[in-house]
């Protein structure tokens, strides 16, 4: 292994660890969706499914979160389950990450936190549902999220379905592109809108195919360019909610949530369970249908990379 494995806090799962030591490709995959993305038992059937679509393109699944002043690069079954029933499981990104660690708190990771420990392991390629971006009206409550940032200055491939579509779109990619993040959607000419494969929005880049992503990839590294790569994978078209009805769903969920003067973190995942609420639980099947598409996908290119070198 390199010398991520020793970083005192690092805590690599004997399958990792191997895995790692052997030259395999790994997926790193993010936990705040199973602390606050789906409710119980969902959230423990996706991750597991989650890792499985990993494996199935010949790469290992390395679920990433943070318990007892580690950060546990890949986590077993038992402690998955032990997550997903963790209700005070902190939120983490790069402001509080250290602080979970100091203070011996279990939390989830973010994007942003997913990213920062990838990276500290080693790990060229993390999966996720949809990253976080800025918030409606955030050009006045300047409610970025950090995912953004660490995307300008993280050596990461982030596969993800779009940002989420309860956000900003377009002041998303325009703070993308200020931060030097390329964003490629994979086979649409479109920006898919995470529950929505369409956006209306042009993608600035396009490929379509797992080998084309590597060896852009590569091409980067050559270029001695720093930060991540956004690769934005639409949603399967069987299971997507078409555009004009989520947006009347994240209307009516946004203006609910500011007039209950929701703020900050707590803003995503009270959106999320809102529109789960106003689609009569389509939007958590499709979540779970897009987070597994974009599994499959980071697997593939993980392999190709490992192909590649």
């Amino acid at each position: 292994m390199t010398t991520a494995s020793q970083n005192p806090l690092l805590e690599f799962s004997t399958e990792i660890s191997q895995a790692l030591a052997q030259g395999q490709p790994v997926v790193a995959l993010e936990s705040t969706i199973i602390t606050h993305g789906m409710p119980w038992p969902q959230n423990m059937e996706t991750a597991l499914a989650v890792e499985n679509h990993v494996r199935k393109t010949g790469a290992i699944a390395a679920t990433i979160a943070i318990h007892n002043g580690k950060i546990n690069i890949g986590l077993n079954e038992g402690e998955i389950e032990v997550l997903s029933k963790t209700p005070d499981a902190m939120k983490l990104s790069r402001a509080d990450m250290a602080f979970a660690l100091s203070q011996k708190r279990t939390g989830s990771t973010t994007v942003a936190a997913t990213m920062m420990a990838a990276e500290m392991a080693g790990i060229e390629v993390f999966a996720t549902g949809g990253i976080g971006g800025v918030h409606k009206g955030g050009e006045t409550s300047m409610d970025i999220s950090a995912d953004l940032l660490e995307l300008g200055k993280t050596p990461v491939i982030v596969v993800c379905a779009g940002a989420k579509a309860i956000l900003d779109i377009e002041r998303t990619l325009e703070v993308l592109e200020t931060n030097g993040v390329p964003v490629v959607s994979i086979g649409v000419d479109e920006v898919p809108a995470f529950w929505s494969r369409d956006s209306g929005i042009a993608s600035p880049l396009r490929l379509d195919t797992a080998d084309q992503v590597a060896h852009f990839w590569n091409t980067r590294k050559t270029l001695q360019q720093n930060g991540g790569l956004l690769i934005a994978n639409p949603v399967p078209e069987p299971d997507q909610i078409p555009a004009a009805i989520m947006n009347g769903y994240i209307s009516n969920a946004v203006e609910e949530a500011n007039r209950q003067g929701i703020r900050g973190k707590a803003v995503t995942p009270w959106l999320l369970t809102k529109i789960l609420e106003l689609s009569d639980g389509d939007s958590l099947s499709t979540n779970i249908s897009l987070i597994c598409n974009n599994a499959r996908m980071a697997g593939e290119i993980a392999v190709s990379l490992n192909n590649q070198k």
